[in-house]
This record gives C-alpha cells, sequence and structure tokens, in this order.
C-alpha cells in the first residue's frame, strides 16, 4: 500500500516538474505596469522584427530610475544582412545613424508609442509610411551590443521604455492561455 502511494506521489510531481519546465509561460504573469507607463500597451503587432519567432537574447530590464541601469527593450538573434521588418504599421520617424550605428525608429499609428531597432542599414526614410511586416532595412554586421549578431528592439512611450514584446499578440508569441491538466493517479477528493 505504501509503495502505490509513493509511486503515485512521485507521478505526480515528476509529472508537475514536465509541466513547469515545457510550459512556463503558462504561469508567468505580464509585468504589471508602473505607474509612469501610461495605459496598457495594445497588442496589435503582426511580426516579429526578424525572423518567424527569433530567439531572445535578452530581455527588456526596466531601470528602477532614469539614469539606472537596466535593459531598454530586447535582443533578438539575426544574422547580418536578415531583413529587419515593422511589428505594426506606422510612419517612419527616424532612419539614420546614431553613435555610430543604423538606427531606425517608427511612430505606430494610431497610437502615442514608436518602436526602434538598430543596429540597422536603414532601407526606409524619415516620413516615409510602413505596413506590418514591411522591411525598414537590415541588421548591420557590426555595432552590435550582443556576443553575437543581434538586434536591439525598443518601444517607447514619449520617453518611458516598455516591454516591445507587449506588443506581440500572445499567437504570435506562441503564449497559449493557463491550462489545468489532471494528475494521473491522485485520487478525486470526495
Amino acid at each position: 500500500m505504501r509503495a502505490k502511494r509513493y509511486v503515485r506521489l512521485m507521478g505526480a510531481v515528476l509529472s508537475g516538474l514536465v509541466l513547469a519546465v515545457l510550459t512556463p509561460w503558462a504561469w508567468a504573469d505580464d509585468p504589471a505596469p508602473t505607474a509612469d507607463s501610461g495605459p496598457p500597451v495594445p497588442a496589435i503587432g503582426r511580426a516579429w522584427p526578424v525572423g518567424t519567432h527569433p530567439m531572445v537574447l535578452r530581455g527588456w530590464a526596466p531601470p528602477a530610475t532614469v539614469y539606472g541601469r537596466g535593459h531598454r527593450g530586447v535582443d533578438l538573434a539575426a544574422s547580418a544582412g536578415t531583413p529587419v521588418r515593422a511589428v505594426a504599421a506606422g510612419r517612419v520617424s527616424f532612419a539614420g545613424r546614431v553613435a555610430g550605428r543604423g538606427a531606425v525608429s517608427v511612430q505606430l499609428t494610431g497610437t502615442d508609442l514608436r518602436t526602434t531597432y538598430e543596429p540597422v542599414r536603414p532601407s526606409v526614410k524619415k516620413g516615409d509610411e510602413v505596413e506590418a511586416g514591411e522591411p525598414v532595412g537590415t541588421v548591420e554586421p557590426t555595432g552590435s551590443h550582443c556576443t553575437v549578431t543581434c538586434v536591439h528592439w525598443g518601444l517607447l512611450r514619449d520617453e518611458t521604455y516598455l516591454d516591445p514584446l507587449s506588443l506581440l499578440p500572445p499567437w504570435l508569441l506562441r503564449r497559449g492561455p493557463s491550462r489545468l491538466l489532471p494528475v494521473l493517479g491522485v485520487p478525486l477528493p470526495s
């Protein structure tokens, strides 16, 4: 009797660990907006800036203060020459060089948000209208702050940096709704 309970308990524990490893996003809460970040970011993105689901090399880590340490965007793995696309429709507000690196900034249509991409060799110019998924440039081979070639993707509302991944809807992030799965071998409460 004792051995059967032990086997059932271990089975339940292992099932829970497997689910936790395979689907951590199902239990993760989205970061709570800060008081100064304004209204929630609408999930209006229709494409990743590079690839179909690039590896996130470094995530968004908002600084505690305006000049504090943090990471004001997301670094996405991408090879040099990879097309960089607008995640949503908008108007190019900047296309040029900043601190020796190519950069593109797009003011998103119908919002007070703008996205930034760097290091990018722009294929657009200031004032151009772009649609979601339309190329705005290509990844430059140098000038990246990553250990491998990457694109730094940022999102701003006025001067406040926000998590750019919040622009993407769950289906594009490959996040699903939380699911409760049965634990096999554990009797139901009476």
